[in-house]
């Protein structure tokens, strides 16, 4: 088999593994994708014709009655109805007295307000400033059967009545009508009458008040029982009744036919405010109030706005010569669920093919008695995109735990079996040429095993790898052998000619006895060790008082190195130290200093202690030590010049002799040189 055919084949098993996962991971996203775009060409599609219908609904609820009067009336809101504010109706006027016109014309115009108990009312002026400059009130209220008031009777509490409140333009009109009822025409089943309104006044006494001739109320109460509220005999249960009232204000009326074109509808109707409470007869209370809680408006342009969606908007001008806008409504932005961003961007990047614009406009007329409005409606389709992200990330952890399946089956094979083969295989390559092991490799034989697949390379590593270290162990046990028996023969004929001089420089005065017994414990620690770095770290020191001042004065003049100066104290400085092993400390880093040190200065030794420390600072004037090697200087073997011969021994001695005997040895950069600092225990007492 070809060398490249063969490194492939090495692959093959893993190549199919991985290869058919990720076919399978990538199908599944390119299913997601695929579902996500045509489910954004679908929502597109969707929204186009949504939008379009979402404009005829607006149309047709425009063109309805209650439409019109929303036109009619574009700042009013459920605010303003709820606090009594006149509509401006689509009609010059109604016909007050009649009770099936002002319940077609009030119903049909959409102006009641709701309120509990059956309850309702609409406050209105006409369309046309020459009807008389009336306010209309109509609605409804429940009660038992009316009680009238008795003419001659100047008591007005006695009976039902109504109390009208109207706040305009800084004046306020206040009207107390009591019912007084009229003879039947044989068809009306229940009771039916009028509201004779008086100005009101602070006590309960009317004696010579007159009625208010333009004030008008009328009031129909139905003659059957209101099934939610009956309660005792038919002639006490409560039934519905409706009234008309057409309020005078002087103050309105007055502004009309002062002027030859007055304005109309009044630029201040949304100031305008009207109360009608209905009151029982003595101390029962109120039967209706339309400034209590609970009303429920009727229709207003503020109410379309819950027809658009998030993006969309929708502009209702009056078609003239001004073209005003009289509303804006926005779509509210509904909190959606949490999105995946990056889902968004995905979804913002498919191509979609219908759509010709992201911003759609549809435009429409409506037609009111006082003029014409034209509609427009915008639609973002881009709007679509959030939506469709908030379901794509909810979907997308059944996308998510398809490829977790996957990637959990993958990492099941990969560990279990890939995996491990892979990493023998690696292993069998290197293990053959860089491993030595030791006996009982004669039993494994895996030439039969050989091949170029993954598991033909592993046999044929591992066989590899027996043969060599079975040969590796042999010349191990030979070398380890040859390199004792060295340590021992050289050992032994050094300690003989050391012992002979010994004996003849065995005089304490003789200088030379120092240095031979530095050499005999030298030769002790290294004889019988397997290497020299052993050899150090399990030597024992002999640990003594040594007067460190008087110790590194002498170093500094028995060197045997030019131009070491001793500058520092010479008191009595007393350490626990090793004489032997200090004075090769001192010896090992002053050859060093001498070294590096710039030709011709000197080698500074000097001397401070504090209170528990002694330290030894020796300077050398040369270059500085690389920052990388400051304290790997101090390990065995390196060395900053390994290719001078040096082997990187003496300051590792150095280290392990100051750490035997408690102190420490550093090395500093400082401006002009370097610094070694040699730190020893004080001795005290």
């Amino acid at each position: 088999m070809k060398p490249a055919l063969a490194w492939l084949a090495s692959f093959r098993l893993r190549l199919l593994f991985r290869g058919a996962f990720l076919a399978l991971a990538l199908a599944v996203v390119a299913m997601a994708v695929t579902v996500l775009q045509e489910e954004k060409q679908r929502s597109y599609d969707n929204y186009q014709a949504s939008l379009g219908k979402t404009k005829e609904q607006i149309v047709a609820r425009l063109h309805h009655p209650a439409g019109q009067l929303a036109l009619l009336n574009p700042r009013r809101d459920a605010r303003a109805a709820s606090a009594g504010q006149p509509v401006v109706l689509p009609y010059s006027a109604i016909d007050f007295d009649d009770q099936n016109k002002v319940q077609n014309a009030v119903e049909m115009a959409g102006c009641l307000v709701q309120y509990p108990q059956s309850g309702s009312l609409c406050v209105a002026i006409g369309n046309n400033p020459w009807a008389g400059g009336f306010i209309y009130a109509a609605g409804t209220f429940a009660s038992g059967p009316l009680l009238a008031h008795r003419i001659g009777d100047e008591i007005l509490d006695g009976a039902h009545r109504l109390r009208v409140t109207v706040n305009l333009r800084g004046q306020t009109y206040r009207w107390l009508a009591p019912f007084e009822p009229q003879a039947g025409n044989g068809k009306w089943e229940g009771q039916r009458g009028r509201f004779t309104g008086y100005v009101e006044q602070d006590g309960r006494d009317y004696t010579g008040a007159k009625p208010v001739r333009e004030f008008r109320g009328w009031v129909w109460q139905d003659g059957h029982c209101l099934k939610n509220s009956q309660a005792g005999n038919d002639e006490t249960c409560a039934r519905k009744s409706f009234f008309s009232l057409r309020l005078p204000v002087d103050v309105l009326r007055d502004a009309l036919f002062l002027r030859d074109k007055p304005i109309w509808p009044p630029p201040d109707l949304d100031q305008f405010k009207v109360r009608v409470e209905v009151l029982a007869p003595g101390e029962e209370g109120t039967l209706f109030d339309s400034s209590r809680p609970g009303a429920v408006p009727p229709f207003s342009l503020d109410s379309l706005g819950g027809l658009l969606l998030s993006g969309e908007s929708l502009s209702i001008r009056r078609a003239d010569a001004r073209d005003t806008e009289i509303i804006q409504l926005a779509g509210r932005d509904e909190a959606l669920e949490q999105s995946s961003p990056l889902l968004t961007r995905l979804i913002r990047r498919l191509p979609v093919e219908s759509l010709e614009a992201p911003v759609v406009e549809l435009a429409d007329e409506v037609t009111t008695p006082l003029g014409n409005y034209r509609i427009l409606l915008k639609g973002d389709a881009r709007s679509v995109n959030k939506v469709l992200s908030a379901v794509a990330t909810r979907v997308s952890w059944f996308v998510g735990a398809m490829l977790g399946a996957i990637g959990l089956a993958w990492l099941v094979i990969e560990i279990g079996i890939i995996r491990r083969i892979a990493q023998l295989t690696r292993r069998t390559r290197g293990l053959s040429k860089s491993v030595h092991a030791d006996g009982g490799l004669d039993a494994y034989d895996l030439a039969d095993l050989r091949g170029h697949d993954e598991l033909g390379i592993l046999a044929t590593g591992l066989n590899d790898l027996l043969r060599r270290v079975k040969e590796d162990v042999e010349r191990e046990k030979i070398r380890a052998a040859q390199e004792k028996d060295m340590w021992h023969a050289v050992g032994h004929e050094i300690m003989s000619p050391l012992q002979s001089l010994l004996a003849l420089h065995g005089s304490a005065d003789d200088p030379s006895q120092r240095y031979i017994s530095r050499m005999q414990q030298a030769v002790r620690v290294l004889y019988g060790s397997a290497s020299p770095s052993e050899a150090f770290e399990s030597s024992r020191l002999n640990v003594a008082a040594i007067d460190l001042a008087g110790f590194a004065a002498n170093v500094a003049a028995n060197a045997g190195i030019a131009e070491v100066r001793y500058v520092g104290s010479s008191e009595v400085l007393l350490v626990r130290a090793d004489e032997f092993p200090l004075e090769d400390v001192f010896a090992h880093v002053l050859k060093n200093a001498d070294r590096h040190r710039i030709s011709g200065t000197p080698i500074v030794i000097d001397l401070t202690s504090s209170d528990s420390t002694a330290t030894v600072s020796i300077f050398n004037s040369g270059p500085a030590i690389p920052d990388e090697l400051l304290e790997r200087i101090f390990e065995y073997g390196v060395s900053e010049q390994p290719t001078s011969g040096n082997r990187g021994q003496g300051l590792f001695v150095a280290r392990t002799y100051m750490a035997k005997m408690g102190g420490t040895i550093t090395a500093n950069n400082i401006d002009d040189g370097v610094r070694f600092e040699l730190a020893l225990p004080r001795l005290i007492g």
